[in-house]
């Protein structure tokens, strides 16, 4: 079984074109989304019209709960002008996303950490920044979660950790935004240094599994003048660059 992991897609119409070609010309059996689907200044309601009739199985993520439960006051940003380009028949699809998804007893999804929308998985912060968590930190966050494969996303890094008991943990990384700073609950920076388009790709190996890290090209010039258009020269810097400076 050969399954695509995508995540954090922010609305990026063209990057999630380029990742959903890519996947077309692999032996991928399926697709799964791990959250964080159309919040951001791009292209929200676009993006919402090519997901839907692809009826993926998807989670959660943070934005979905804040663009479901927030007023537009409240919200930051990123969620507002999304917010405000999607329909009630996208609002009503955004419903159907759990927190968290099992698919069959092998695969755990989620979108932060298996308690939580908001925290990493695989990163710990703390008032130095962010760094890799520790195999031993990713044990204590996974255990009693039996699956061989645990799916994360959040922190938009590619990454993948192999526990002591040969259970794979994987963030694919982002399809949407490749950098941007946060204040929550240390500040820190995530930058994955340049512009692509992130996917990965699990594949079963025997009763074990074993994953593959894509990075695809699409116009990132492109996207970056869409959320300058909406008046984020933030996002700009960070779509064209994969940095936040």
């Amino acid at each position: 079984m050969r399954m695509a992991l995508i995540a954090d897609i922010h609305g990026n119409l063209d990057a999630l074109k380029a990742v959903l070609e890519d996947i077309e010309q692999r032996d991928v059996e399926n697709i799964v989304n791990l959250g964080d689907v159309v919040s951001g200044p791009l292209s929200a309601y676009e993006t919402a019209e090519i997901l839907m009739p692809l009826d993926l199985p998807t989670i959660s993520g943070n934005h979905e709960r804040q663009l479901l439960t927030l007023s537009i006051a409240a919200m930051g940003e990123s969620d507002r002008i999304a917010a405000r380009k999607l329909s009630d028949q996208h609002r009503a699809w955004l419903r159907t996303f759990p927190a968290v998804r099992g698919i069959g007893k092998d695969v755990f999804l989620c979108h932060g950490s298996l308690e939580n929308d908001v925290d990493y998985l695989l990163e710990t912060l703390d008032e130095s920044g962010c760094r890799a968590a520790t195999v031993e930190e990713v044990e204590a966050r996974t255990e009693g979660c039996d699956a061989r494969l645990i799916a994360c996303a959040h922190s938009h890094m590619p990454r993948a950790v192999r526990l002591g008991d040969d259970r794979l943990v994987i963030n694919p990384g982002s399809v949407g935004l490749q950098a941007y700073p946060a204040k929550w609950p240390h500040t820190h920076v995530i930058e994955n240094g340049t512009p692509h388009a992130r996917y990965a790709i699990a594949s079963r190996n025997g009763s074990d599994w074993d994953v593959e890290f894509v990075a695809v090209e699409y116009d990132w010039d492109n996207a970056a003048a869409v959320a300058e258009i909406n008046g984020r020269m933030d996002w700009a810097q960070s779509l064209r660059t994969g940095r936040v400076v």
